[in-house]
């Protein structure tokens, strides 16, 4: 019997991830929830979270998605979420789509997964599902959908992701 491959959830923080400190102050990205959604979730696939960064997407660099790219290259698995900030999400799409032979799903949240009424658990499980399905390449989940990661856009005025093609 072959053994199942993990996927890897790879974590950057963002707004799935944001958390409040105190009633004073502005949101921050805090530790990971991901292993616990997947958990509620009674997800079974074999699954690991790695934390590559805890930033706001809007204060992602350059060298950020270098290292982003270069850790999910060096990945074993061939099948990997990234859970990221929606602002600047199709950014690193375009930088991990160097990465060739692997099946990409990135995804976020616009309101954090601490929040009732987020989001981040069904874009999650999206990703999760979508990664486990598509074929290689670079994948956006967010909005009910699936995306191709060069052929989308953040629409803010309507908070939702949309086709561009």
């Amino acid at each position: 019997m072959t053994a199942i491959e993990p996927i890897v959830i790879v974590t950057t923080g963002g707004t799935i991830d944001k958390a409040y400190f105190d009633s004073l102050s502005q949101y921050q990205v805090g530790e990971t929830v991901v292993a616990r959604l997947l958990s509620i979730g009674q997800v079974t696939h074999p699954y690991r979270v790695v934390e590559a960064l805890r930033k706001d997407s809007l204060e992602l660099t350059d060298e950020d998605r270098a290292l982003l790219v270069e850790q999910v290259a060096a990945l074993e698995s061939r099948r990997i979420v990234v859970t990221h900030g929606t602002d600047t999400m199709t950014e690193s799409a375009r930088a991990l789509a160097s990465i060739a032979d692997k099946t990409i799903v990135l995804t976020g949240a616009l309101s954090p997964a601490r929040f009732a009424e987020s989001d981040a658990s069904f874009n999650l499980g999206m990703a999760f599902a979508a990664v486990q399905t598509l074929p290689a390449g670079v994948y956006i989940t967010m909005s009910g959908q699936v995306f191709r990661g060069d052929q989308v856009r953040k629409d803010r005025a309507n908070a939702r992701f949309v086709p561009t093609a």
